[in-house]
């Protein structure tokens, strides 16, 4: 008989953020024994530099905003201020209260094994951290992405932050010029610019936040416009940035076009890559610059290493990587395999009003060929814009010609809470009469779905 290898572990998880963090606590509480490695900081990046500490702010800026505007009700609140360094300690506070940042505790109190450093595939079966070599029967990775700057000239010559160092400024910059209109680029230029920030924001598309239909880029560069004063370059293609003064100058090309704006700050929020430095080829696993390859069930071309998370390169939310992490688990410890199922997985910007979107948006419908159904429901008609005072916004919503509900849109107050009956629709194939049918509770910002559902049904 073929005597059994003795490795140091049942499985080694490459990364402690969200697509690592359940996969290792699921596999210890099975009684595995489990090492998880962090190069960074435990936690990963949601709780630490992105997620969790950029909510907390946008959650201050909006109360904020809406106090130095409450005169229209009655309130007098004109000479409001703020203290930054107190915003940034609520901000920590915050981050510490999640107690999902530099949880390396939480790992240990699990059984599971912490390592600091970087881990480096020596054979399919052994790693490298800190000059200790391990071994492992199966291995996940999630290493995640990391920001990198485009190539525009004078970039490296010169300082700039990214999502994750402006949270550690001392103060908001007096100007501030936004590489990238996605999500992120959109949400921290109306986080600064509500501190009192000139912001311009630059993105090549034809409209900010590409990614969603296009009613929602329109609607958010006329509301940053009018409420902020942010300026928005779309179709713009930044060429180079140099030093000026204490500032810096930035050059950009726009409809054929070329102009310079004078900043403080530049912010890259434009792409991030997987981190894929890992000897992987060492290993014989599969992979391209746009991240690991791997089959339905999360696994690479080595058989016992998976993968999960924004190291698939498909630059998932924090729940996607979650989802992976738990059916990689699942799959590392089952001989029963299953595959992540992906429909209704909803997309989030924590502006105000808030934007969420979930399943097919209107372009993925004109890609495929799909003959749909669409209806809009402007914010203004339900009562609740009223008592409100808010009117900027709507719920949209993408049927097929039989009803049923393919995707929706809503870019409201709350809207990531609202969304969630629109992915119950798409998850389930329940129709737009169906949701039309459901009693919605009278002054709840959702009687715009209701609205939207019983125009297509």
């Amino acid at each position: 008989m073929a005597k059994k290898i003795m490795f140091d572990y049942d499985l080694i998880v490459i990364g402690s953020g969200a697509g690592g963090s359940a996969a290792a606590t699921i596999a210890a509480r099975a009684g595995k024994k489990v090492a998880i490695v962090e190069a960074d900081t435990f936690g990963g990046d949601s709780p630490n530099w992105s997620d969790v500490p950029t909510k907390a702010l946008l959650h201050v800026a909006h109360l904020y905003d809406e106090a130095r505007h409450g005169a229209r009700f009655g309130l007098r609140s004109a000479t409001l201020g703020y203290n930054y360094p107190s915003l940034r300690a609520w901000k920590d506070l915050a981050v510490k209260r999640t107690g999902a940042g530099g949880n390396r505790k939480y790992y240990e109190n699990e059984g599971i094994a912490t390592l600091q450093g970087t881990a480096h595939f020596l054979s399919p079966n052994e790693v490298s951290v800190n000059r200790h070599h391990l071994s492992a029967e199966k291995f996940l990775i999630a290493t995640g992405s990391h920001w990198v700057a485009p190539n525009i000239q004078g970039l490296k010559e010169v300082s700039y932050l990214t999502p994750r160092t402006i949270l550690e400024a001392m103060r908001p910059p007096k100007s501030l010029f936004v590489i990238g209109g996605g999500t992120i680029g959109v949400e921290i230029a109306q986080l600064m610019a509500i501190f009192g920030t000139k912001v311009y924001i630059a993105e090549i598309a034809s409209r900010l936040l590409p990614r969603e239909d296009e009613e929602v880029g329109v609607l958010m560069e006329r509301l940053l416009k009018e409420q902020k004063g942010v300026t928005t370059l779309t179709q713009t293609r930044t060429l180079s940035v140099v030093k000026d003064g204490i500032g810096k100058r930035v050059t950009f090309t726009r409809g054929g076009v070329e102009k310079s704006v004078r900043v403080d700050e530049v912010l890259i929020a434009t792409g991030r890559v997987p981190t894929i430095d890992l000897g992987l080829e060492n290993a014989s696993v599969i992979y391209t610059p746009k991240g690991v390859e791997v089959d339905a069930n999360l696994q690479t071309s080595a058989r016992h290493i998976f993968a999960a998370g924004d190291v698939l390169g498909h630059n998932g939310h924090t729940h996607t990587a979650l989802l992976e992490s738990r059916v990689a688990a699942n799959n590392i410890l089952h001989k029963t395999k299953v595959a992540p199922n992906y429909t209704a997985t909803t997309r989030v910007t924590f502006t105000h009003p808030g934007i969420a979107s979930v399943g097919l948006s209107e372009d993925d419908c004109l890609k495929r060929d799909l003959a749909i159904n669409k209806a809009i429901a402007p914010l203004n008609i339900v009562a609740r814009s009223n008592t409100s005072d808010f009117r900027d916004g709507f719920v949209k919503l993408i049927t097929d010609k039989k009803g049923v509900v393919l995707g929706g849109t809503v870019v409201a107050p709350h809207a990531a809470e609202i969304i969630h009956e629109i992915a119950l629709a798409v998850k389930h194939n329940l129709t737009a009469a169906d949701l039309a049918d459901t009693p919605h509770a009278f002054l709840s910002w959702s009687e715009a779905v209701r609205v939207a559902a019983a125009k297509l049904s």
